[in-house]
């Protein structure tokens, strides 16, 4: 498999002034990380090796997550009271230069505490980091601290419009898309999927990336809303 070409992460990303880095506004990483289950292919999630044809970066908008699933245990850091995350990393997944994509490709051990800890603040969970090693890291050609250190260093350098201003006025798919774009020069809107509940509230965004890791166009037919579909964005705690 390539290797992404690391110098062209956040190329292009002149930010205007005043944007928000809209990550954790408040994290406080504990002394010591629970140690996750392993994480291993099964008949739902079997094993493909594929050659890599693009990426995508999946950012979890945290108030819907937690409205949604904040009281299951796995979720105690991010969902916990006084937490203040905005939109987190869910991670960098390779796609297939086809619709499928590769997964699991390889057996892993368990992540080093201090792995997991250096990533909390992005993806906060140690359950979903290790997940997201075995499941996509693992497709790459990097180590797991180059995969982590890639994502993270992309997640970085997105920045956000005002949420709670979007969260109170009516809104579309593709008007979300358009301040999305704005806010981030070198991301144009057609490189953004948004995903929603079946409630219509935010839940992910899906950014397209190349193989060198530069944002493009996604192709059609890779999910997400359509751009005329309302959009409801939660800002408030849970249910």
């Amino acid at each position: 498999m390539r290797k992404p070409v690391l110098g062209l992460v956040g190329a292009g990303l002149a930010l205007l002034p005043g944007l928000a880095s809209a990550q954790a506004l408040m994290c406080r990483v504990p002394g010591k990380v629970e140690r996750p289950r392993p994480d291993l292919p099964g008949a739902k999630e079997p094993r493909r090796i594929m050659p890599i044809g693009s990426y995508t970066l999946a950012l979890t908008w945290s108030p819907g997550f937690c409205r949604a699933h904040g009281d299951e245990p796995e979720n105690r850091f991010q969902c916990r009271q006084g937490a203040r995350f905005g939109f987190t990393l869910h991670g960098l997944w390779p796609d297939g230069e086809t619709r499928s994509w590769p997964q699991y490709c390889a057996d892993t051990r368990i992540l080093p505490p201090a792995q997991i800890k250096s990533m909390l603040c992005a993806t906060p969970s140690a359950q979903l980091i290790q997940h997201e090693w075995a499941k996509h890291g693992t497709c790459t050609s990097m180590s797991p601290a180059a995969y982590f250190g890639t994502a993270r260093r992309l997640y970085d350098a997105v920045r956000y419009p005002d949420m709670e201003r979007l969260s109170r006025g009516e809104l579309t798919v593709g008007g979300f898309k358009a301040r999305f774009a704005e806010a981030n020069r070198g991301i144009p809107a057609s490189a953004i999927r948004v995903t929603v509940t079946r409630e219509g509230w935010l839940d992910e965004l899906w950014l397209c990336l190349d193989k060198g890791l530069r944002y493009e166009a996604c192709r059609p037919g890779t999910g997400g809303a359509a751009d005329g579909g309302a959009l409801k964005i939660w800002r408030g705690g849970r249910r």
